[in-house]
Protein backbone atom coordinates (compact mmCIF):
# COMPACT_ATOMS: atom_id res chain seq x y z
CA UNK A 1 0.00 0.00 0.00
CA UNK A 2 1.13 3.73 -0.56
CA UNK A 3 1.46 6.14 2.03
CA UNK A 4 0.97 8.70 -0.42
CA UNK A 5 1.58 11.72 2.24
CA UNK A 6 5.12 10.17 3.15
CA UNK A 7 5.70 10.75 -1.32
CA UNK A 8 4.30 14.12 -0.65
CA UNK A 9 6.72 14.98 1.98
CA UNK A 10 9.72 13.68 -0.07
CA UNK A 11 8.03 15.53 -2.63
CA UNK A 12 8.72 18.81 -0.59
CA UNK A 13 11.87 17.92 0.85
CA UNK A 14 13.15 16.93 -2.43
CA UNK A 15 11.84 19.92 -4.61
CA UNK A 16 13.94 22.34 -2.05
CA UNK A 17 17.10 21.08 -2.89
CA UNK A 18 16.96 22.54 -6.02
CA UNK A 19 16.70 21.18 -9.57
CA UNK A 20 20.14 19.36 -9.99
CA UNK A 21 19.02 16.83 -6.90
CA UNK A 22 15.46 16.38 -8.16
CA UNK A 23 17.53 15.46 -11.48
CA UNK A 24 19.33 13.37 -9.86
CA UNK A 25 16.94 11.54 -7.92
CA UNK A 26 15.04 10.74 -10.46
CA UNK A 27 18.18 9.39 -12.37
CA UNK A 28 18.72 7.05 -9.47
CA UNK A 29 15.31 6.24 -9.24
CA UNK A 30 14.86 5.41 -12.89
CA UNK A 31 18.29 2.86 -12.69
CA UNK A 32 16.90 0.75 -9.81
CA UNK A 33 18.82 2.27 -6.97
CA UNK A 34 17.86 3.22 -3.66
CA UNK A 35 18.18 7.50 -2.71
CA UNK A 36 19.98 8.13 0.05
CA UNK A 37 16.81 8.14 2.62
CA UNK A 38 14.45 6.31 0.85
CA UNK A 39 15.30 3.05 2.55
CA UNK A 40 11.44 2.27 3.98
CA UNK A 41 9.90 3.25 0.60
CA UNK A 42 7.92 0.68 -1.07
CA UNK A 43 8.85 0.06 -4.80
CA UNK A 44 5.19 1.34 -5.25
CA UNK A 45 5.81 4.61 -3.51
CA UNK A 46 9.21 4.79 -5.52
CA UNK A 47 7.43 4.66 -8.56
CA UNK A 48 4.91 7.46 -7.20
CA UNK A 49 7.76 9.50 -6.25
CA UNK A 50 9.72 9.45 -9.59
CA UNK A 51 6.31 9.89 -11.37
CA UNK A 52 5.52 12.82 -9.59
CA UNK A 53 9.39 14.64 -9.50
CA UNK A 54 9.16 13.90 -13.45
CA UNK A 55 5.42 15.70 -13.66
CA UNK A 56 6.96 18.82 -11.55
CA UNK A 57 10.42 19.31 -13.89
CA UNK A 58 8.41 18.80 -17.26
CA UNK A 59 6.64 21.82 -15.82
CA UNK A 60 9.42 23.81 -14.44
CA UNK A 61 11.31 22.64 -17.92
CA UNK A 62 8.55 24.31 -20.00
CA UNK A 63 8.35 27.15 -18.71
CA UNK A 64 12.01 27.57 -19.13
CA UNK A 65 11.52 26.74 -22.66
CA UNK A 66 8.83 29.27 -23.29
CA UNK A 67 10.95 32.45 -20.87
CA UNK A 68 13.62 32.02 -22.97
CA UNK A 69 14.48 35.21 -25.12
Amino acid sequence: MINHQKVINAVEQICSTGCESVNAIILTLETGNKPKGLDDFSDDEKTELKNELKSIMAIYDARNINNQP
